[in-house]
């Protein structure tokens, strides 16, 4: 309750209690932005899961398998100056995601072609000292500078070095997730340094 002085009509100023109360239009807005908020949380939920890279299947050769884990699947490419992917991985299952990771970076490396070296040398990859969401461990791809037009895909990019093995290694990858990837394109906005 609040004290509010009002004028009454004789002209003096007498108290008077009131309860203060929110209008309908505050609570119009607050619905709408726990609602907003809801589905917010939802589609960055739906979003993330549906990024991450399908399982392969379990039978065929390794070329079959490598069509197979693609279809249906949009190529990871980035459009942008740089890029983020946010990768959420089992805490019991790092060791076997930074194995893939390193004969991602064996594939890159030992690539014929262009592009491929020049994703080697601007893709980085960090690990959150802090847990990530329910307990998972954050690894951070940082890319910058992007290379345009480049598939960024880690079962493209294993099929590519490691052809005969890459059923295996993409079995072990998509098993660390705990749920998916959130792919963030950045464009330059400042370069404070320079």
């Amino acid at each position: 309750m609040r004290t509010t002085r009002i004028r009454t009509f004789h002209g003096s100023c007498a108290p008077v209690r009131r309860r203060a109360e929110v209008g309908p239009v505050m609570r119009t807005f607050s619905a709408f932005m726990a609602l907003g908020l809801a589905a917010s949380l939802t589609v960055r939920v739906v979003y993330a899961r549906k990024t991450a890279e399908p399982p392969p299947q379990e039978s065929g050769t390794p070329s079959e398998t490598h069509q197979s884990a693609t279809a249906g699947r949009t190529t990871h490419v980035l459009g942008s100056d740089a890029g983020v992917v946010l990768n959420f991985i089992k805490p019991d299952k790092t060791a076997d995601f930074e194995a893939v990771i390193a004969k991602v970076r064996e594939a890159l490396q030992a690539s014929d072609k262009p592009e491929r070296k020049r994703q080697a040398a601007s893709w980085k990859v960090f690990r959150a000292v802090e847990p990530g969401a329910n307990g998972s461990v954050l690894y951070m791809f940082v890319i910058d500078p992007a290379v345009k037009g480049a598939d960024y895909t880690v079962s493209s990019i294993l099929a590519e070095g490691f052809p005969n093995d890459v059923q295996t290694l993409y079995q072990q990858y998509a098993g660390a997730y705990v749920g998916g990837q959130n792919f963030v394109n950045l464009t330059l906005v400042s370069a404070l340094g320079q």
